[in-house]
């Protein structure tokens, strides 16, 4: 078993490793030093090191570092494991049982929302929003509720034109100005809301599961019958259910070590 004295050690390298993933691109080892707040010297040293170990690659035309090969490795190993889904299967059993209502587990993919998992009550309605279905991300709140943690920059490159948005049933933005509304609404509130956007007669709450630097990696998303008179009404009846929903994305949060 290694010395004590080493586990501040691996702390610094998993923050640098974390540090250079957050990144869109290679960073200079001077950033990595001031943003962890490390000296210089041991920030080279620790860049050496798992530049050695395969984790880092150190781009020398450039001076400036990136993840390495290791760590694309780790990642491709984690996705074949699929703890995500692991992790969210009795979350969402458990949010189902004080519920009574369907529960599903969403990721983004480009501007779609993409469901991993879906868990039902003994009686459950027919939807739509099955494991493998793609939608509009801009429609479910499951794809809202992610959309409005990440940057404006990147829903404008998602959104470009009025063409990005796709029209299911005559109900939900139809423009970015009209998305950006929902979505500084729904980012202060917590929690997504939608009804008959995607399916006429049903509704659905979601709400965002974040990684450790507020990264919307996935939603959980309750759905059940409803029909709202007007989209103005929707949801005003249902923060209980969205309690219920945002406390499940809480939970599983904590369960990948992220933001609660």
């Amino acid at each position: 078993m290694g010395d004590s004295s080493d586990v501040p050690a691996l702390r610094r390298g998993l923050a640098v490793l974390r540090l250079l993933a957050g990144r869109a691109g290679p960073v200079a080892a001077a950033a990595v030093a001031r943003e962890l707040g490390l000296p210089r010297s041991t920030t080279y040293h620790l860049l050496g090191e798992l530049v050695d170990a395969g984790f880092v690659t150190h781009l020398p035309e450039d001076r400036r570092y990136a993840l390495g090969v290791a760590a694309f490795e780790l990642g491709s190993a984690y996705l074949r494991h699929d703890p995500l889904e692991r992790l969210a299967r009795p979350v969402l059993s458990r949010l189902i049982a004080r519920t009574g209502h369907t529960a599903h587990l969403g990721v983004l993919h480009g501007r779609e929302a993409l469901y991993l998992l879906r868990e039902q009550p003994a009686h459950p309605h027919t939807v739509v929003t099955d494991v493998g279905v793609r939608l509009p991300a801009h429609l479910p709140a499951s794809g809202r509720a992610m959309l409005a943690h990440l940057p404006a920059a990147q829903v404008r490159a998602l959104f470009p034109a009025r063409s990005s948005f796709v029209d299911r049933t005559g109900r939900g933005p139809t423009h970015l100005p009209a998305l950006r509304g929902v979505l500084t609404v729904e980012r202060r509130r917590g929690w997504a809301v939608e009804d008959g956007y995607v399916t006429p007669g049903f509704a659905s709450v979601a709400a965002a599961v974040l990684d450790h630097t507020g990264h919307p990696v996935a939603a959980i998303s309750t759905t059940f019958r409803h029909t709202c008179p007007t989209e103005v009404e929707c949801g005003e009846h249902w923060p209980d259910l969205a309690e219920e929903t945002r406390r499940a994305a809480v939970e599983l949060s904590g369960r990948i070590g992220g933001q609660k």
